[in-house]
């Protein structure tokens, strides 16, 4: 299935200052940009046809790709003065970089790419910026065997609030985690039907349009995940997940924990 990257946003809370052009898919988590592990991971379960939605700081993405350096995350032979390569990481992937515009909503840089997609009757969709662990192959299986248009991986609150609860007089009746509540946040993580198109207005948002008019036919179904998701809307998020990275606790990278893959074997740089 063809999968559609949301790149194009300007990440301001992940910049370092004005002159700071970097989006926020391009941030750093271990020697490899958000982008990269989010593609992984999709490439692991056999989805490597991507398009990507640019915007802001496109060059960034398009020169990191053109200018992909394969030995950075797999073991090689130099030999003669030749790099064998011992396993790839993207030979066998198809990406589309398409300009979305700069100050497009995410629902419109969706729009935008509707061609690339074939006319498919299912595709997969996500930020370019959220890491997991979720199992990809069942929530495309179980939404496949639904009547809906879209499929929404939502995740428990990930604030580390509390919500109190007030009486008369300002007396607290109780205090509750916010991570507690009978609540659920969406994930990214999107298994959409050509569907989704309907309900997406010009210059729309692919949630608060296209998701909340399908919920309001009964055509939109959530995948339930408590393992691991990590946003990365702060530096101090990004921080948390390139430390991780640098002492091996690492659960989004499925590909490391279920072998090489298809991608294994020898290749001449």
């Amino acid at each position: 299935m063809k999968v559609v990257l949301f790149c194009g946003g300007y990440g301001m809370r992940m910049r370092n200052g004005a002159s700071d052009d970097v989006p926020k898919p391009m941030a750093m988590v271990g020697p490899r940009p958000l982008i990269w592990h989010v593609m992984r991971y999709y490439a692991h379960f056999g989805h490597k046809e991507f398009i990507l939605c640019l915007g802001y700081g496109a060059h960034h993405i398009k020169d990191f790709f053109l200018n992909y350096e394969e030995t950075t995350s797999n073991d090689f032979v130099l030999r003669g003065g030749r790099t064998e390569l011992l396993s790839t990481d993207i030979a066998d992937w198809t990406i589309t970089f398409a300009q979305t515009g700069i100050e497009s909503p995410i629902g419109e840089r969706l729009r935008r790419v509707r061609h690339h997609l074939d006319g498919d009757e299912m595709f997969l969709a996500n930020y370019a910026d959220v890491l997991t662990d979720a199992p990809l192959p069942e929530m495309i299986e179980k939404f496949a065997q639904r009547d809906a248009g879209a499929s929404m991986m939502v995740v428990p609150p990930q604030s580390s609030f509390h919500c109190v609860e007030l009486g008369e007089d300002g007396l607290v009746g109780g205090i509750t985690a916010v991570s507690e509540l009978p609540l659920w946040e969406n994930g990214g993580y999107f298994v959409l039907r050509q569907e989704v198109f309907d309900h997406i207005p010009e210059n729309g948002d692919l949630v608060a349009d296209g998701c909340a008019q399908l919920a309001k036919r009964g055509r939109l179904v959530a995948h339930q995940h408590r393992g691991f998701w990590k946003p990365t809307d702060t530096v101090k998020e990004r921080a948390a997940l390139d430390e991780a990275y640098a002492r091996g606790d690492r659960p989004w990278a499925v590909w490391e924990r279920d072998g090489a893959g298809a991608n294994a074997g020898m290749r001449t740089a």
